[in-house]
């Protein structure tokens, strides 16, 4: 029994297909499939049914599964504590973060990071708040980039900045021709666009704009991209709501759809959450640091006349 054998065998579990298996294993499918059966072999013991589409793990092999869990995260936990003792940057780190932070903080930091520290090998994937938590649960992440909600207790938190929410709205609204916005406004545009529900950033706004859901009012309508409502209201439909970074990369002519919330302004915390016996916090700081680099200065503290969402 090898630990690549284990990485094989979970790597069918979370896939449910050898061939996707064998992908992200950087592997063949004939290798793949071999060294699970000889693993069958040496257990005498059949860890995956094979005539059931998509394939599934016995009973047995789901036993096998949960303690290959634990072997290789055992394992990892051994290198991760040599790599911190060293101060050590190297290794693959993975983050889940939000697709309403992705677009617009990635371009900040990232690239620079990659070249900063070559050594480091960061992979990022999109994610949903439910996601990334039980991501972190099941090790498939190391980290996760989101906006601060309950039910983090279990997670190290690590502050990341402050991001005010503005409004984008269509010249053909009527909010189009005031200077700030004000809850109580937001019931009058025409075509309100939220996102569709399991995203925080949906969740935040409303319930600052105090609606008990979207479908409360037949004016609110659920897409699943928040680049797709901005084209929306720039081609004269209602209003959506977008984070500070966003309105930072609009065009000149863009800038003219964005309207400041009157006080208090809604305000998003973001966050880096781990595990709390994650190990490389060298790494931790030097992602931390060069985050709060890319971001202006006055995001970095919660500023008077904002309100946390």
């Amino acid at each position: 029994m090898t630990l690549q054998q284990l990485e094989y065998i979970l790597a069918v579990d979370r896939c449910r297909h050898f061939g996707r298996a064998a992908d992200a294993c950087n592997v063949t499918q004939p290798t793949l499939s071999a060294m699970i059966g000889k693993l069958e072999e040496e257990l005498n013991a059949k860890l995956f049914d094979r005539n059931r589409q998509p394939i599934c793990p016995t009973p047995v092999g789901e036993q096998v599964i949960r303690q290959a869990k634990e072997v290789l995260e055992q394992t990892n936990r051994i290198k991760d504590l040599v790599e911190e003792e060293k101060h050590s940057l190297e290794g693959t780190f993975r983050v889940g973060i939000l697709p309403t932070i992705a677009p617009y903080l990635l371009p900040r930091f990232f690239p620079q990071l990659m070249k900063k520290y070559p050594e480091m090998d960061i992979r990022v994937r999109e994610m949903k708040t439910h996601e990334i938590k039980e991501a972190l649960l099941q090790g498939d992440i190391d980290a996760g980039i989101l906006a601060t909600i309950e039910g983090l207790e279990e997670y190290s938190q690590l502050p990341l900045f402050y991001e005010k929410y503005v409004g984008y709205v269509s010249r053909e609204d009527a909010l189009f021709h005031k200077e700030v916005i004000r809850t109580s406004d937001i019931a009058g545009s025409r075509e309100l666009w939220l996102l569709d529900e399991g995203h925080c950033f949906r969740d935040q706004m409303v319930r600052f704009c105090q609606m008990k859901s979207s479908q409360t009012s037949q004016l609110a309508y659920n897409l699943g991209s928040m680049e797709t409502f901005m084209r929306m209201v720039e081609s004269g439909k209602g209003i959506t709501f977008i984070p500070a970074l966003a309105a930072m990369q609009l065009s000149e002519s863009q800038q003219e759809l964005v309207r400041e919330f009157a006080i208090p302004v809604p305000t998003r915390q973001l966050l880096l959450i781990t595990n709390r016996n994650f190990i490389r916090q060298t790494l931790l700081e030097v992602i931390v640091k060069e985050i709060q680099a890319s971001v202006p200065k006055d995001m970095l503290k919660l500023k008077a006349g904002q309100s946390l969402v």
